[in-house]
């Protein structure tokens, strides 16, 4: 039970995040948005270390320097996706694989599952899938390429799951800080390199993991600012990368709080119902109405989680 809460915690508080930085994105390049809440992430944690203690490790660095690593790649594979694809096929596989890749590592170690168990899973896989989509009007097709790009970015947001299951448990969030650290640098780098070679007055990158959620949070009109940001894109970057930081902080909590085997595959998969959060947040910030498919979802996301705990 404890872990089902921690992974519907983390999911929440990640569709929460992710919903601010849609906001933010809609102002500024949406990888300056990532970068710039990767680097506040980091306070709230090292705050963390302080008062409820972590301890450094080689196999705990190593694995928080794989969660980084995987992470970033991830959401600029998530960026290029859904540059040159429609939204509406590419959001729902990249949450698929997100969900489905740490599954299948650990049905590969020996992993057994029960029945319930089984169907709980399956059914929330349905679930990220129905609350992930989104209506695409940009008309784009879909490409090879772009199928192949946001399978491999859903396998970097997975990956952040395998790293944390395999920090020691009583590292704490020594190997969270380690991911943030790395996150922040990978991600402020191509932040630099991408405003270098963008051209003057080009269309800015809108991209974010909201539209993986599915969002009601449309890009908008990309705007360049100068280097003072308005305090509301200022607060909405700053809680983005706080709540950001919490979901992870959420997610190696629920992989650590029980040795049941079945606690990777149950966190993976709740863990990608992250778009609730976000489309849960639109409908009461900007009164964006979900559509029947996404309720049918929340639904069964609901139903699955009963089961999982059940299990």
């Amino acid at each position: 039970m404890l872990t089902v809460l921690l992974g519907l915690s983390g999911a929440l508080v990640y569709g929460f995040a992710d919903f601010l930085g849609g906001l933010a994105s809609r102002r500024v390049r949406a990888v300056t948005v990532a970068a710039v809440a990767a680097a506040v992430g980091i306070a709230p944690l090292l705050l963390g270390l302080v008062l409820v203690g972590g301890r450094f490790t080689w196999t705990g660095t190593l694995w928080g320097a794989v969660a980084g690593v995987s992470g970033g790649v991830g959401v600029l594979l998530l960026y290029r996706a859904l540059a040159i694809g429609p939204m509406s096929v590419l959001s729902p596989l990249t949450a698929v694989f997100a969900a489905v890749v740490p599954v299948l590592v650990a049905v590969v170690r020996g992993t057994a599952l029960s029945g319930l168990a089984i169907g709980a899973l399956v059914v929330a896989v349905v679930a990220v899938v129905l609350v992930a989509a989104v209506r695409d009007t940009s008309g784009a097709r879909v490409t090879a390429v772009g199928l192949a790009t946001a399978a491999v970015a859903g396998c970097g947001f997975g990956g952040i799951v395998l790293a944390y299951d395999q920090t020691p448990t009583d590292s704490g969030v020594a190997p969270l800080i380690v991911s943030r650290v790395l996150q922040a640098v990978l991600l402020g780098t191509a932040a630099v390199v991408s405003g270098l070679v963008r051209r003057p007055g080009g269309a800015a990158d809108s991209a974010t993991r909201a539209d993986v959620a599915g969002s009601a949070v449309p890009p908008g009109p990309t705007v360049r600012l100068s280097v003072r940001w308005p305090v509301r894109l200022v607060v909405a970057v700053v809680a983005c990368g706080v709540l950001d930081a919490l979901a992870n902080v959420f997610i190696q909590a629920g992989l650590h709080a029980s040795d049941n085997p079945a606690t990777l595959p149950v966190v993976s998969v709740l863990n990608a119902l992250y778009p609730i959060g976000t489309v849960v947040l639109a409908g009461i910030v900007l009164r964006e109405r979900l559509t029947a498919v996404q309720w049918s979802g929340i639904v069964l996301a609901f139903a699955a989680s009963v089961g999982l705990a059940l299990a």
